[in-house]
């Protein structure tokens, strides 16, 4: 993709106070910190302006300029990392056109699934938000539908329109499938797990978290329905994590189980 004059920054909030995990972005994951992890896959995407953590804590910040990473200290009264994510572009010295909001323990995330949102924002000028998505597969829907099952959570999927714009983020598996529909060769399986990464133009970031959150987002806990709530539309990106799992670190129990994945499929950050 050739690059544009548009500046491009990606910014990692990272929180020390977790309730679920307190210091988790200091956590150490195979020798190295998460967050040295995530700024390590950041700066291995290509074209990018600038690569910064967001933090409120010191104790991340000097950590951070420990291996010479850009850091931007935002106030601790940040209601949630997408808040967090543009007060640090508005303290940049250069206000980005697309920034992208790459959250402080996505150590699983390949560097080519990030560059794909940017290509997507750079293809398509008219894409407001991008987020990215991976098909499922029989197997790993029958997982996801078994730990729902289990009362678990986790998990989000999304369904989107033919030019990719999101229709809907659920908790629930949606589409719902049933037995006589479960894919071919011909019709591949119709489910996409949501990955929360997310790229947004400046101004579009500004509104969005300017807007009130509503019914459904209040219902999901889930924030991007705000956009669609508002009428803002959400381009869904399908990516191909090239048979790498991605797995979400909430507490410190699923250190081992990333230490685990990191040990069979390899690393991502380099030496």
């Amino acid at each position: 993709m050739p690059r544009t004059s548009s500046p491009v920054a990606i910014i990692i909030p990272a929180r020390y106070g977790s309730s679920r995990f307190p210091g988790k972005p200091l956590a150490m994951i195979n020798g190295r910190t998460m967050i040295n992890r995530v700024w390590s896959l950041a700066c291995a995407v290509a074209d990018v302006d600038v690569v910064c953590v967001a933090t409120d804590d010191e104790r991340i910040a000097e950590h951070v300029r420990s291996f010479s990473g850009h850091v931007v200290i935002t106030p601790s009264d940040c209601t949630n990392g997408t808040e967090r994510v543009l007060t640090a572009a508005e303290m940049l010295a250069t206000t980005p056109a697309v920034v992208v909001n790459l959250q402080g323990d996505a150590v699983l995330t390949p560097p080519w699934v990030i560059a794909a949102l940017i290509d997507e924002m750079r293809r398509d000028l008219t894409v407001e938000i991008a987020t990215a998505a991976v098909r499922m597969d029989k197997r790993t829907y029958d997982a996801l539908r078994t730990a729902k099952g289990h009362g678990e959570v986790g998990g989000t999927t999304v369904t989107f329109d033919r030019r990719g714009n999101a229709l809907y983020f659920s908790k629930s598996i949606i589409p719902f499938v049933r037995k006589d529909g479960q894919g071919n060769d011909a019709d591949p399986f119709p489910v996409f797990r949501h990955i929360g990464l997310y790229a947004y133009r400046y101004e579009t970031l500004c509104q969005y978290i300017s807007l009130e959150s509503g019914p459904l987002e209040r219902s999901e806990k889930l924030e991007q329905l705000r956009a669609l709530e508002h009428g803002i539309p959400v381009r869904v990106v399908e990516v191909d994590y090239g048979g790498r799992t991605h797995w979400a670190i909430d507490s410190p129990d699923d250190l081992k189980r990333v230490e685990a994945i990191i040990g069979e499929e390899g690393d991502l950050v380099p030496d």
